[in-house]
Order: structure tokens, then C-alpha cells, then sequence
């Protein structure tokens, strides 16, 4: 039986895994060497020539990238580090890991991103580190957070996890800091799971190196509280090839984006600046409040068409946090957690799709 649109569905994101991908994987296999060996030191050596940086070093997951960076910068208790609500609530929780203070801060309206001009309000002599986090491929803010941080004397712990590739005035976002990348399977690109830190700074990234394994530089000789944080030979395998499709990828992506641009009438679209490449890792739109979010999921849904909201809570809002006495509004990130929808803009989209997607929404 013929398959017709209404039951044919379009996820908001797939993995793209080919016979290359597979190749590496039974390649690592027939090895023998499956964690923490030459494929691991082979990816991470061409992730930081793709980003023109001096080290990055493989972990587990994009978490771990985090708790790792803020921990080898020497972030601890009593310390405070300004972060963004509004964003998967990883960010935050590895500042909790560490001992230290999350301080959240308000968002720019236009890109979701952390608004540089509340982050200066809300620095204290008690202000270590800022996490900005360049939500959806975002790389909006990047140079600010940059400036601050140098002016202040604070640590950059750039969160990149979804912006692989982006280009903030023609600098890749994962070298105004130190940069955490995710590898998570629906990200632009993957390992199935896995992360990187990426760093200019020899004493962190050599800290980051101990931390993931043991704490130990030298085989059962451990030096300080480390953790199990390795990244196997079949993540990095796989994540090899896929950084070499990364480009190809992100220009579809793009492509994607930009259809959307000229044919959505009743959304909100996303921002970029000139000058600026957005990686899409999601194209989230804008919802009128007249229009309604969950009614228009609701139609899309029915249509065949996968959606997804990042996201429906900020991290402030959260009962973790309001058990931690978080009870600040934060305005901008509540109302954008209301009207925020992400549409599939992922690079194995057809033309049909893009069309079909659209016809739906504007029907709606």
C-alpha cells in the first residue's frame, strides 16, 4: 500500500551513519585496542586543526567536556560562574559538580544566547568563570563573552555542544575559551556519545587529561580525584569520520535554514548576523501567542511531522534549582520557553520534506 503524507513521518532529527562510519567501527574492532588509543589521539589531533587550537582532548560526553574544563580552570566552592537558562540543564549542573554557584543571567531576545550587557551587571568579586552556551548553532555574543572575560580576569568556558563549525565575524566559535563540544547522536555531527575539550591554555588542557582518566598521568599513578571519562576507539572512529562530512553537512543544514527564511510567513524565524555562520543544530522558530505552540505541534504532529520545544522550562524554573532557592525572574528566557518551536532541519532532509513541512505550518 502506498504510503501517504499524513502517515509518512518526518523526524525532527536522524543521525546520518554510512558505510565509511561502519568500516571504522569493524576496523577498531578487528584491532583490538578499543578505548582510549591511537583512533582517540588521531581525533583529536584533526578536531583541533579543524579549529585552528592547540589541544583537544576526547571525554565521555559533552557533560563530562564541561565538568573536566571548569574543574581544570580551577573552579570550586565558593565560587560563582554566570550561565544562561535557557538551555539543556547540563550547563548548569556541571557548575553544581564542581562545588560552585551557577548565576544565571537573562537572554538577547533574538538569538537566545546570554545578553553580554546583564552579564556585566550581574558580575560580584565572588565571579570565576562565564558559561555562555551558543544555543541552536548560535554563535551570537561570542566576541563579547571574550572581551568581559579577558577585562575581569574570568575563565570562558564556551559551551559549543551545538555549534560545531559556527563562525562568530569569521572566528569559529571553540577558541574565544575553553570549548566543550557534544557528540550526542542527534548533534551535527557524532560519536554515538562522547565529547572534547578544546583549549590554547597547555596547563588546562594537561589538567583536563589527568581528570579523565584517574587522575593519573602514568598508569596506577594518580595525583589527584579524577574521574572515568575516556572516550573509546569506536566513538572516535566514527567521530572521524564524520568531522570530514561535518562541512557538507553544515552547508545543507544552512541550505535548509534558508528555505525556511523565504517560505515561513506566520513564525518568527531565526537571527544571523552579518557576518556570523549559524550551524543550525536546531531552526527554532518564534510561535505568536495567538497562534498557539502546542495547538500548531499538535497540527504538525497529525501531518507527519516531527517537532521538538528547546525548551519548556528554564533551568532557573526547574525543581532541582527551586529546591536550591532559585527564584529570580528572568522574563526573556520565560517567555521564550512558551513560544519556541523547533522544526526538522537536519542534512538527509529532501527538498519535498522542507515543502511539505511548510505547507503544513502555514495551513495551520
Amino acid at each position: 500500500m502506498a504510503t501517504t503524507p499524513e502517515t509518512t513521518a518526518i523526524p525532527i532529527a536522524r543521525p546520518l551513519i554510512g558505510s565509511e562510519e561502519r568500516a571504522a567501527v569493524l576496523r577498531v574492532l578487528d584491532s583490538g585496542q578499543l578505548a582510549q588509543g591511537p583512533e582517540v589521539a588521531a581525533f583529536e589531533h584533526e578536531f583541533a586543526a579543524f579549529l585552528g587550537v592547540r589541544h583537544a582532548v576526547a571525554v565521555a560526553n559533552g557533560t563530562a567536556a564541561l565538568h573536566v574544563a571548569l574543574l581544570a580552570h580551577g573552579i570550586g566552592p565558593g565560587d560563582e560562574v554566570i550561565t544562561t537558562p535557557f538551555t539543556f540543564v547540563a550547563s548548569a549542573n556541571a557548575i553544581l559538580y564542581v562545588g560552585a554557584r551557577p548565576v544565571f543571567v537573562d537572554i538577547d531576545p533574538k538569538s537566545y544566547n546570554l545578553d553580554p550587557t546583564l552579564v556585566e551587571r550581574a558580575l560580584t568579586s565572588r565571579t570565576r568563570a562565564l558559561l555562555p552556551v551558543y544555543l541552536y548553532g548560535n554563535p551570537w555574543g561570542a566576541d563579547a563573552y571574550a572581551e568581559i572575560a579577558a577585562r575581569d580576569g574570568l575563565a570562558l568556558v564556551e559551551d559549543a555542544c551545538q555549534a560545531h563549525g559556527a563562525l562568530r565575524q569569521g572566528r569559529i566559535v571553540g577558541t574565544f575559551g575553553t570549548a566543550c563540544f557534544s557528540f550526542y547522536p542527534t548533534k551535527n555531527m557524532t560519536t554515538a556519545e562522547g565529547g572534547m575539550i578544546t583549549t590554547n591554555d597547555d596547563a588546562v588542557a594537561d589538567r583536563a587529561r589527568v581528570l579523565r582518566q584517574h587522575g593519573a598521568r602514568h598508569t596506577y599513578e594518580h595525583e589527584v580525584l579524577g574521574y572515568n571519562y575516556r572516550m573509546t576507539e569506536i566513538q572516535a572512529a566514527i567521530g572521524r569520520v564524520q568531522l570530514g562530512r561535518l562541512a557538507e553537512w553544515t552547508a545543507r543544514r544552512r541550505a535548509n535554514a534558508r528555505y525556511y527564511d523565504v517560505h515561513l510567513r506566520s513564525v518568527a524565524t531565526p537571527v544571523e548576523d552579518a557576518g556570523d555562520r549559524h550551524v543550525y543544530h536546531q531552526y527554532t522558530v518564534r510561535v505568536p501567542e495567538a497562534l498557539g505552540r502546542d495547538a500548531l505541534r499538535a497540527r504538525l504532529r497529525a501531518g507527519g511531522i516531527g517537532t521538538s520545544v528547546h525548551y519548556p522550562r528554564p533551568v532557573h524554573q526547574q525543581p532541582l534549582y527551586r529546591g536550591l532557592g532559585y527564584a529570580d525572574r528572568l522574563p526573556v528566557a520565560e517567555q521564550a520557553s512558551c513560544e519556541v518551536l523547533s522544526l526538522p532541519v537536519w542534512p538527509g532532509l529532501a527538498e519535498g520534506d522542507l515543502a511539505r513541512i511548510v505547507a503544513v505550518l502555514e495551513d495551520a
